[in-house]
């Protein structure tokens, strides 16, 4: 009988022992000038009615582990962001690189 156990995305860490008695992230510190311009993109897409935050957490959410570690919270966004105005045929993904 095959195993039904479901298999962890990276974002679902709670529990995994690699990752017990880690400091926990504090953000405290207010969004630097990058940080801003994302959370202002995301807030015009979603005015616009190109993106939910359910979307953009589910992107967060698909980055692989190796990548997603190696970016920062709003890289993370950003990189959600991308993928998903590719998804929507809103950009291509050449114009990104």
């Amino acid at each position: 009988m095959p195993d039904d156990t479901p298999i962890p995305a990276i974002h679902d860490i709670g529990g995994a022992a690699r990752f017990h008695c880690t400091p926990v992230e504090h953000d405290e510190v207010p969004p630097d000038a990058f940080g801003k311009k994302v959370d202002a993109l995301r807030q015009i897409l979603a005015q616009k009615k190109l993106m939910t935050v359910d979307e953009l957490r589910r992107g967060i959410e698909s980055i692989p582990e190796s990548e997603y570690f190696a970016l920062g919270y709003y890289e993370r966004w950003l990189r959600s962001i991308a993928l998903l105005m590719v998804e929507k045929g809103q950009v291509e993904e050449g114009d990104l690189r």
